[in-house]
């Protein structure tokens, strides 16, 4: 083990060695799966794997980062990194590593300069509702890494409770997802794999209603916006469809083809964010970004 304080003198500097071949097994799906492993790159995704760390040990739950690997100049520049990863009970050693072990170990052109090796972070979907959700987001279907990292980033931003991946969205520890997240991967639950339908029976069951987010969708989130900014001056809205100050489930299809019809039929309403210049649409990051702000700013007023 390293000296508290002080990064350890040997370095890594065989990019071929048994140990960088055996992390960058990490960057396919199927040495992930087969270890329950993933990687997070660069300063900020490490620094907040490593407060989930900190915090997971701190209440008697697993590790969340198994190694870490940085170059002797990226410690300099964020000397955090190193202390919080060699503090009494992190239970880890950083390994001191060249710039060309980095790039063996990961698929990027340019390595930030530290890495950590991580334990898979999702939960049991009756987690996310067994604590009482205010605010969900489920991606259905969504197969881009960037923009399955965007969303779950977006949803972290806006305070939600948890956000969900249907059984065939793409890997969110796919390390391109990873990267988009900044670090938001190690904020909220996540829960991968999921069964659409169990998850809308899930909610109904908890209380908390399920929106669809459709292009072409009956219900227009600014007027739902009005109306409850209405409702916090206690003004009476008798014709209202839905409460965005009531717990939400957000549900988010695919970039090409949204969600489809019978994913639609599942939700109580579909709503659409209107575009009121020449745009054919808003992209999926942006929609989601859109919708969970509504929801969480509702959800605030009505505290």
């Amino acid at each position: 083990m390293s000296e508290p304080g002080r990064p350890p003198a040997e370095a890594m500097t065989n990019p071929r060695a048994d140990r960088v071949r055996d992390v960058a097994k990490l960057v396919g799906r199927s040495g992930r799966l087969k270890r329950r492993e993933f990687l997070a790159e660069g300063p900020q995704a490490v620094r907040e794997a490593l407060r989930a760390h900190r915090e997971c040990l701190a209440a008697g739950g697993t590790p969340v980062v198994e190694a870490l690997y940085a170059t002797i100049e990226c410690l300099k520049k964020h000397p955090d990194l190193f202390e919080s990863a060699s503090a009494p009970g992190a239970r880890l050693q950083v390994r001191i590593a060249s710039e060309l072990v980095l790039a063996a170990m990961t698929d990027t052109v340019s390595p930030q300069g530290v890495l950590a090796v991580c334990n898979f972070v999702d939960v049991p979907l009756e987690e996310v509702f067994a604590a009482k959700p205010k605010l969900i987001a489920m991606l259905v279907q969504v197969r881009d890494p960037g923009n399955a990292g965007t969303v779950l980033r977006a949803a972290d931003a806006a305070g939600a409770d948890a956000v969900i991946f249907s059984h065939s969205s793409v890997d969110i520890y796919n390390p391109k997802a990873v990267r988009s997240t900044a670090g938001s991967l190690f904020h909220l639950p996540v829960v991968l794999g999921a069964d659409l339908a169990e998850v809308v029976a899930a909610a109904k069951t908890a209380g908390v209603g399920t929106l669809a987010a459709d292009g072409y969708g009956q219900l227009n989130l600014d007027l739902l916006q009005d109306e409850s900014a209405a409702r916090s001056f206690d003004q009476q809205i008798p014709d209202s469809t839905y409460s965005l100050e009531e717990p939400t489930l957000w549900l988010f299809g695919n970039e090409a083809q949204g969600l489809a019809g019978e994913e639609k039929a599942l939700a109580d309403h579909r709503v659409a964010v209107p575009v009121y210049g020449a745009a054919e649409s808003l992209n999926l990051g942006t929609a989601a970004t859109v919708c969970l702000y509504a929801s969480a700013r509702a959800q605030r007023r009505a505290l």
